[in-house]
């Protein structure tokens, strides 16, 4: 008998129970006569006749672990959901793949029913009469307000005959976003695997860029890009988490610099900040090392600096603070640094509390020191305290002068998890010492807050430059 030729039943990253319980906590906050309504992410057209890589919509997989596009979730507050997907196909299926189906879909899911995608437009008029609110995610889906507006005329038009239309549209954004700032037990065991596998990338990047140098070959940024996309495929990463940012010498001085063609010289410092996505869920890990595995004077004091100001925000980091105290952290040491090592002129600026208040520090130190994390490189979830909103506060920006409106920063709880990611860049400048001139270093690290502090998650690659050199030798 030949083997059968049959593709293997689709199954989701997760339980089926997760996903589950996750739309059973969204119920809930919708009303019992509320419906929300979340489409996937549509396929993206990247030149005549090829598609970029698909990625689906992170709300929509967070609820329904499906991966196709063309596909809706529609939830109701009594905790039924349906799920609208692409039709089973013979023929589109052997272009473009298998489809789960719509009869397929609730053993495979989860959901309770599922129909084609074809029929939406029929069924939505039935399933929002006698909703009193629609919630879907607004400003993230290009005619959705239209597609909504379509379904609601016609029950506008059937008021007089019994119909009952949604008087409220409200962003379903808005819960999810807290849902999803705390990860479950299951999603924080994805990222521990996403960030393993983005260290062991760093690891062969660094590894590579020495053996190359000592063997007396031309290096590029390109060779370093291909060894990070190569560990992250060869672990199961379906692709990297954003465009990862291969930074040689100079080019480490511009923040969101791209993997590019540049040479990679010795004496110089290379920074890398990459990481892969793995079931949905990122990973965001920077390290910066001596090309050729030996880190220079300079090179040594600056980036001391920057390990220094990041042990300081890890120590900050904790269940019961604020999103913003890593960062304040942070910025004590970098700003002190500065003026110990004459980047900053201590006749012209001040004392440690000038800098900061003056925002001094800011021509080498530019943003701030972490972000949330999880399907979503910069995740989504409120940097300021819900509960603290109205307690808001007035200042001018001390380089700007704009009027600047500050709330509360977010208490941290455990299971949130953010980066940590201090740094600084040097660039030629009056007064700035030449030894240091286009040097820019950063370090991140994933983190997991807990009750008693964080848990960092990409630590397979080492921080300190003792260890650093002593992997780049092996």
């Amino acid at each position: 008998m030949k083997p059968s030729l049959l593709p293997h039943a689709f199954t989701p990253f997760a339980p089926t129970k997760v996903y589950a319980a996750r739309r059973a906590t969204l119920a809930a906050q919708l009303g019992p006569k509320g419906i929300a309504v979340l489409p996937t992410a549509p396929e993206q057209q990247r030149n005549r006749d090829a598609d970029f890589l698909y990625r689906f919509d992170s709300y929509f997989q967070y609820l329904s672990g499906f991966t196709e596009p063309k596909a809706w979730l529609v939830i109701t507050g009594t905790g039924k959901t349906i799920l609208f997907c692409q039709p089973k196909d013979t023929e589109r299926e052997i272009w473009d793949g298998y489809r789960l189906g719509p009869d397929a879909a609730p053993s495979a899911l989860g959901v309770d029913e599922a129909y084609s995608v074809t029929e939406m437009d029929a069924r939505m008029a039935q399933l929002l009469d006698g909703c009193d609110a629609v919630w879907y995610p607004f400003a993230t889906h290009k005619g959705l307000d239209a597609r909504i507006t379509a379904w609601l005329q016609p029950l506008r038009d059937r008021v007089r005959y019994g119909a009952l239309c949604p008087a409220a549209q409200r962003d379903v954004c808005v819960p999810l976003d807290e849902m999803r700032l705390i990860k479950d037990a299951y999603e924080q065991d994805t990222m521990r695997r996403a960030g393993a596998i983005s260290a062991g990338a760093h690891i062969r990047a660094m590894q590579l860029s020495a053996r190359m140098l000592r063997e007396g070959k031309a290096v590029r940024e390109y060779h370093l890009d291909a060894e990070l996309l190569h560990e992250f495929r060869l672990h199961g990463s379906q692709c990297p988490a954003y465009g990862s940012i291969v930074a040689a010498g100079a080019n480490a001085c511009v923040l969101h610099y791209r993997a590019d063609a540049g040479a990679v010289r010795n004496g110089e410092l290379v920074l890398i900040d990459a990481g892969c996505e793995l079931d949905g869920y990122a990973s965001d890990i920077t390290r910066t090392f001596p090309a050729n595995g030996v880190f220079s004077g300079p090179q040594r004091s600056l980036y001391e600096l920057v390990l220094d100001s990041q042990k300081a925000a890890i120590a900050a980091t904790r269940a019961g603070a604020r999103f913003t105290d890593p960062h304040d952290a942070t910025v004590k040491v970098l700003a002190q640094g500065m003026l110990d090592l004459g980047l900053l002129d201590k006749n012209k600026v001040g004392n440690l509390h000038d800098v900061i208040e003056k925002r001094a520090y800011f021509q080498f130190y530019m943003h701030r020191t972490g972000h949330w994390l999880g399907m979503d490189v910069h995740d989504c979830g409120a940097y300021t305290e819900p509960s603290e909103i109205g307690k808001a506060s007035t200042r001018l920006d001390a380089l700007t002068g704009e009027k600047i409106v500050s709330r509360p920063a977010r208490v941290l709880r455990s299971g949130m998890v953010l980066t940590i990611e201090p740094g600084i860049y040097v660039r030629p400048a009056p007064g700035v010492p030449e030894q240091f001139h286009h040097i820019g270093i950063r370090i991140e690290d994933d983190a997991i807050v807990t009750d008693t502090g964080c848990e960092l998650i990409s630590r397979g690659v080492p921080v300190e430059m003792d260890a650093i050199e002593a992997l780049m030798r092996a």
